[in-house]
């Protein structure tokens, strides 16, 4: 685990300014403590045997009560996504698991993310933070933003990078603010109320601005190299599936599309009474590129398949495009995808649904 440190001069400034507004603005602060321990109260109830015994129906108000899911119109065809690629049952228990089994919370973060399809960082970390408000940090790009102005060190930038240890390291930063809460005489100094502490004191301009700027190449590079492949794998197939939703399309992951070929991430839309379109993705971090290739060219054996494509990095995108151009009915309609260009549009469609979503334009049963 990395060693903590951060700007503790900068820290204790916006600390005394934090301090100064929640006394000017008593009032707001105020409603905002209301407002964590009505989280707290809720989330704290469902112990490991109730989030078990859940009915479809309090699945779905636990889960869509989350401030991640505000980036969602239409929540419950997102929930109903993630507990059909999971499967009921096998979603509780691992619920029920990563929050209140006590072997260490790195250990269980990641099984956690190697089990769960459609539950990342941000929700993953809300949940906990929410349930355990002293124990845990809420992690979203936020919270990326006001720590980086900190100038905390080995921040995750993408999703994939934030392992459970540097999840458990993330929570340390958090209790180190927490403690400067307390000791300068704020009365609420769980996680949840450094959550806040972040998101209204922390949120600088300038940082606000840069977070969609491309990561160097050669550090990028680095950043691959150094983290586990299969979170890195099914970051990207799952930002890939998001984006297709957000676009309009039927989109899911780890589909069957044709006999031998189950691919990644699918778009699919139905074209009023002529049939389907679907597009193919397919990523590849490691492995042989011979199987992506096979796995691409049997996929197009369904006709209704009108685009397949290769998400990778730069160096295996050019290995793949050598080997695609030997193969006659794929070199022509392949496509690549840099991986770090599908993170980059995640980030902007996200951005996009969440302020058109705080309008409220459809009504949510619409």
């Amino acid at each position: 685990m990395p060693s903590l440190s951060m700007n503790k001069e900068l820290l204790k400034k916006h600390l005394r300014l934090f301090i100064t507004r929640s006394r000017k603005e008593s009032e707001k602060f105020q409603k905002d403590m209301i407002e964590r321990q009505e989280i707290t109260a809720y989330y704290g109830q469902f112990t490991k045997d109730r989030i078990k015994s859940m009915n479809p129906d309090e699945l779905y108000e636990y889960l869509s009560k989350l401030w991640a899911m505000l980036i969602w119109g239409n929540k419950h065809y997102v929930i109903d996504k993630i507990v059909d690629e999971n499967g009921f049952d096998e979603l509780k228990n691992s619920l029920s698991e990563v929050i209140w089994d006590e072997n260490d919370i790195a250990e269980r973060w990641d099984i956690f993310r190697s089990k769960i399809k459609g539950i990342g960082p941000a929700m993953l970390s809300e949940i906990l933070c929410r349930t355990k408000p002293n124990d845990y940090l809420l992690w979203n790009r936020r919270a990326f933003v006001g720590l980086n102005y900190l100038e905390v060190r080995d921040l995750p930038r993408y999703d994939y990078q934030l392992n459970g240890e540097v999840y458990k390291y993330l929570c340390e930063v958090g209790k180190a603010i927490s403690s400067e809460l307390k000791e300068i005489g704020f009365e609420d100094y769980s996680l949840l109320a450094v959550d806040y502490f972040i998101w209204d004191e922390l949120q600088v301009a300038e940082n606000l601005s840069a977070i969609h700027s491309p990561t160097p190449k050669k550090a990028r590079e680095a950043e691959v190299k150094a983290k586990d492949s299969q979170f890195i794998h099914n970051d990207i197939r799952d930002k890939i599936r998001d984006v297709g939703q957000w676009l309009g399309f039927d989109a899911s992951i780890e589909r069957k599309v044709s006999e031998g070929a189950r691919v990644d991430a699918i778009w699919e839309v139905t074209i009023g009474n002529m049939g389907k379109v679907i597009y193919v993705f397919e990523v590849q971090t490691k492995g042989a590129i011979d199987s992506l290739i096979l796995n691409l060219l049997k996929s197009l054996n369904n006709p209704a398949v009108q685009g397949v494509v290769a998400v990778s990095d730069r160096k295996q995108l050019e290995d793949i495009r050598k080997q695609a151009l030997a193969v006659k009915d794929l070199r022509d309609k392949l496509k690549y995808w840099e991986y770090e260009e599908v993170l980059q549009v995640h980030e902007s469609l996200e951005f996009v649904n969440s302020k058109i979503n705080n309008l409220n334009l459809v009504p949510e049963s619409f």
